[in-house]
């Protein structure tokens, strides 16, 4: 028995890997809407396992991790001026990120992580300045909405 346990453990272990997606989210100064100090994706759905790659296309960004705005367990990030930075998602829940240089102009994104979205006070709480907050809570909303079950749903279990 002990000689098939192995085997089917390091399948599950190895299936699970390959099933991990590299998110690819570019710092921008302007997009195709144009809008300036954007980050490509703001509201980033992953799942646990998948890694999000911050690549600085333009220069003079960085993509961190906001203290206080992440989930239970989770390790923080902070990448420098100009570098790729990648965050490896390891638990349920929301992300606060930023562009320190371009926070208050808006530069932020929410990772959403499953569809956990039980620290969303923590990042309501997280203060960060100017359009950078009002986006955030702008996110949270977009993430609540998308995560609402529909009213066509609710009817079929009836």
């Amino acid at each position: 028995m002990k000689n098939l346990l192995l085997p089917a453990v390091l399948l599950v272990a190895s299936s699970v890997a390959a099933h991990a997606d590299t998110i690819e989210v570019e710092m921008l100064n302007k997009n195709e809407a144009g809008e300036r100090m954007v980050f490509s994706q703001e509201l980033i759905r992953a799942e646990v396992g998948d890694i999000i790659r911050f690549i600085p296309t333009d220069k003079s960004h960085n993509a961190q991790s906001v203290k206080n705005a992440i989930p239970e367990g989770q390790e923080g990030f902070r990448g420098k001026i100009n570098q790729v930075v990648e965050y490896e998602v390891t638990e349920t829940g929301l992300t606060a990120v930023v562009c320190l240089p371009h926070q208050s102009m808006g530069m932020v994104a929410l990772i959403v992580v499953g569809d956990d979205l039980s620290n969303a006070e923590q990042i309501l709480a997280a203060r960060i300045p100017g359009k950078g907050g009002d986006k955030i809570e702008a996110l949270l909303e977009d993430a609540r909405e998308a995560l609402a079950p529909t009213e066509d749903a609710s009817d079929q279990s009836s």
